[in-house]
């Protein structure tokens, strides 16, 4: 017998499956870009920096492998306790995934930020990194090739070798299937890690947070950027319905720091709340594919962001 006999076939695909992440100063487009891989509507995108707090894992699924998606909040200079924590769940989730895709939106010079993570970056020795040039879409060509340019050049100021340098418009659609397959074969080969046809392994509940919150935050930009926490207290389908038509309770308190923020949440007689109510209902129902009660509160928890206790209770 041959000692070549005993060898797996090497013609036969090779499944692969593992983890990445996608870092990049705030608003750099990762969520977006997750969301446009998964093609379901997973990560928080909200047009303000640093709203992705829970790392939320979207899951590409392909015949050749299957890409777990960990959405990690923004890395950023801490200026309070919750920034700092926010640093080192990046930091924890950068030693435990398989490759690291670093977003750099295409229609901002490679500035501070970005050098102050491709430094950060250069400190996971051991992970392959892919630079992705976000939002292409937003210009000309002749700026795409400078960004390209700025970005193998800050790579070999650091000493990040690229495994690969990918520019990617999620909004157009533009090459997004190009990322999922230069990242599948950076990961180790073994069988998928979720069954077929999941595409978030977060908890319920706490997805549906992250959508109420991105509903609260819609319209009042410059106000709360993040000084709005959202706890659901219970989640429980109600009794004495019939099969066919349950309904689901779900009861959420919004906390904010200060009584004027609670007043810009709760709005000119109720109505900005109620609005709120109504555009995370539609969110939550489609994603879990029943209908919702859901049933806001708001409530002050003084300096929250600067205090221990409090971070806990809000689940940070």
């Amino acid at each position: 017998m041959s000692p070549m006999s005993d060898r797996p076939n090497p013609s036969a695909p090779v499944h692969r499956s593992g983890f990445a992440c996608f870092v990049g100063r705030p608003n750099a487009g990762k969520s977006t870009l997750t969301n446009a891989l998964v093609g379901t509507k997973v990560a928080i995108t909200s047009g303000r920096p640093q709203t992705t707090r829970h790392t939320v894992r979207g899951i590409v699924h392909r015949p050749d492998g299957q890409l777990v998606l960990v959405d990690t909040p923004g890395l950023h200079k801490p200026r309070t306790l919750l920034g700092q924590r926010l640093n080192d769940l990046v930091r924890a989730t950068w030693a435990e995934v398989d490759v690291i895709g670093f977003c750099i939106p295409a229609d901002q010079k490679v500035g501070p930020g970005d050098r102050f993570i491709a430094a950060e970056l250069a400190e996971a020795k051991r992970t392959p990194k892919v630079a992705i040039v976000t939002k292409t879409d937003l210009v000309d060509p002749q700026t795409l090739v400078q960004q390209l340019l700025a970005v193998q050049k800050m790579g070999e100021d650091v000493g990040i070798e690229w495994a690969e340098i990918i520019p990617v418009s999620a909004v157009g659609d533009s090459q997004v299937t190009l990322v999922a397959d230069l990242l599948v074969p950076l990961l180790p080969a073994g069988p998928p890690l979720y069954p077929d046809g999941e595409l978030t392994d977060e908890p319920e509940m706490v997805m549906a947070a992250e959508l109420i919150r991105e509903a609260a935050l819609e319209g009042v930009r410059d106000e709360l950027p993040h000084s709005l926490a959202v706890v659901i207290e219970e989640m429980i389908p109600r009794e004495d319905r019939p099969a066919d038509k349950p309904l689901l309770d779900v009861h959420a308190n919004l906390y904010v720091e200060r009584p004027s923020q609670k007043a810009i949440v709760i709005g000119h007689k109720g109505g900005r709340l109620k609005d709120v109510g109504t555009r995370a209902r539609k969110q939550i129902e489609a994603l879990l594919g029943t209908p919702v009660y859901l049933d806001l509160h708001v409530k002050v928890a003084k300096d929250w962001q600067r205090d221990p206790k409090q971070l806990r209770k809000l689940g940070f």
